[in-house]
């Protein structure tokens, strides 16, 4: 064989295993890493409904995987291309899933996936937020799953959760699981993947809500803002439908700003005439493009294709895009030359009026702690228990006996939290079961405080030592102490905002998701009336 045969064959194998060119956040805006040109989304959100067929559904998940159907995929990537897509978002994957074919379909044809961390049932919930093991596991999993694939830019911690002046407190939150998600990311030593939030366009909160989550330090700020909004309805303008102003907020913004869902729907069809002044001039030197909602017709109404019986059906609503996208290609900055001057971050929300959410964060979950806590018990919540049964003992618990529920509770508002706050709903049960024991047991009656018609019951406390007893020192007896040492005896007091540092070495979690129903908890706990655990 010739050399000059064995070259070209060589690299026909080599472009056959290519891997898409990384995307990487400099400044205000993105970039490949490997030329430097400016990245720019042409992005659609591409997740089934549950009851509208199609997709992957594993185990008990009640979601729709859209990553781990390859028939799906083999059917979807063209059509998205023919779209001109880049970039997909995907609200809810199954970790355990595998995405392989799938997300070598998508990088074969150019196209990124932004992914929420969440899903349905593991989320943080605006009327019960919270940030604690479960949901730890639920986005560090996330995290392992996507991280090895080069089309995966990053990641959104949360979904609108404050849609209102009504919920800010849950914020503190999403911005908890903002910080510790990149903790975990760069613990892991795992390429540059950024973590944002998608915020929905509420007048009364948006100017806090975006300076929320940019302000504070570099450890706990979004790395991309996504911007959900519907304001442009069919013949509109870049200034009548927002935009402008859009344009004008975002001028000075620190991070890359991109519409998270966009395509109004209240003129049908879409024409899509929005599209040209996203990728124009007016404004590509501020927004780095946006995601079109969305690709499946559901009963929203959104639709770019509809499926009916395993048949797929192109929408008007298609055509138009097609359309559109195909007039667009947005020039930016090469990123040698780019220099950014928008460095500062903004000041936090002060007008507590709409804004209720602490500049001060939730612990960042520890299941160390978490599990030297419940071994130094004397009363736990037995195995057995239900989860009904275990939503009443809260209920029933915290209001018998004084501050039983002070190192579980968390205020968001007043930036108060347990040191115990973040562990799962077992751990937290069994914690106030033995402050209530002990607070019995002093005065003669520990015999009949521990059974709760057999929900509890004793156990020989563990004597804690090493790293155990140094992280259980600094919660304290009534767990309402600032925990600062990580797992392993090592201490990290680089945040000073925080309730609790980032762990140097980040848990890892392997009991399943206790799903609950709403805890009464009779008003020990504040911030958005009860924080339900």
């Amino acid at each position: 064989m010739k050399l000059s045969t064995v070259l070209v064959n060589a690299a026909l194998i080599a472009g056959s295993v290519a891997e898409l060119d990384p995307i990487v956040i400099k400044g205000s805006k993105f970039f490949y890493k490997s030329n430097g040109t400016e990245f720019f989304m042409r992005g659609i959100a591409y997740q089934q409904d549950v009851a509208q067929g199609g997709g992957s559904i594993s185990g008990d998940k009640k979601y729709k995987d859209p990553l781990a159907d390859v028939a799906l995929c083999k059917r979807d990537v063209p059509l998205l291309q023919e779209l001109r897509t880049n970039t997909i978002r995907v609200y809810a994957i199954d970790p355990e899933a595998d995405h392989t074919e799938c997300m070598k379909m998508l990088d074969d044809a150019g196209i990124y996936v932004i992914a929420d961390l969440s899903e349905p049932a593991t989320s943080i919930i605006r009327s019960d937020p919270k940030w604690n093991d479960d949901l730890y596991e639920r986005y560090t999993s996330v995290v392992d799953e996507l991280a090895k694939y080069t089309n995966t830019i990053g990641f959104f911690a949360g979904n609108e959760v404050s849609n209102n002046k009504t919920n800010t407190d849950a914020s503190a939150f999403v911005k908890a699981a903002v910080r510790d998600t990149k903790a975990y990311i760069k613990s892991k030593n795992y390429r540059e993947m950024g973590v944002g939030y998608a915020t929905n366009d509420d007048a009364e909160i948006r100017d806090e809500m975006t300076n929320y989550f940019n302000c504070g330090s570099r450890e706990e700020t979004i790395d991309f803002w996504g911007y959900n909004i519907y304001s442009w309805c069919g013949n509109s303008n870049f200034k009548e439908s927002g935009y402008e102003k859009v344009v004008k907020d975002f001028s000075t913004f620190s991070v890359p700003v991109f519409f998270g869902e966009y395509g109004c729907n209240d003129v049908q069809p879409r024409k899509f005439t929005e599209v040209g002044t996203i990728y124009g001039k007016q404004m590509t030197h501020v927004l780095s493009g946006g995601i079109v909602y969305m690709y499946f017709q559901e009963e929203n109404d959104y639709g770019l294709v509809e499926v009916k019986g395993g048949k797929l059906k192109k929408l008007d609503d298609f055509d138009y895009l097609k359309k559109e996208m195909a007039k667009v290609d947005p020039t930016g900055v090469k990123m040698d030359d780019y220099k950014p001057s928008n460095t500062e971050l903004a000041a936090c929300p002060t007008n507590t009026k709409v804004w209720q959410a602490s500049e001060t964060l939730p612990p960042t979950p520890n299941k160390e702690l978490c599990s030297c806590m419940v071994k130094s018990l004397s009363c736990v919540a037995s195995s057995s228990i239900t989860d009904k049964r275990l939503g009443d003992l809260f209920g029933t618990v915290c209001g018998l006996g004084d501050n039983v529920c002070a190192g579980i509770s968390a205020d968001a508002s007043k930036g108060v939290y347990g040191a115990y706050s973040m562990c799962n709903p077992k751990e937290q049960l069994s914690f106030a079961l033995n402050t209530y024991y002990l607070q019995q047991e002093k005065k003669g009656n520990g015999a009949q405080a521990c059974d709760f018609d057999g929900a509890a019951k004793t156990q020989t406390p563990t004597e804690v030592e090493g790293n155990c007893k140094s992280l259980m020192d600094e919660a304290g007896t009534d767990g309402t102490g600032q925990v600062t040492t990580g797992p392993e005896g090592s201490s990290d007091d680089s945040s000073e905002s925080s309730s609790a540092a980032y762990p140097s070495t980040i848990p890892s979690f392997n009991f399943g998701l206790i799903q609950l129903g709403a805890y009464l908890v009779c008003g020990v706990f504040a911030g958005a009336g009860m924080i339900l655990l």
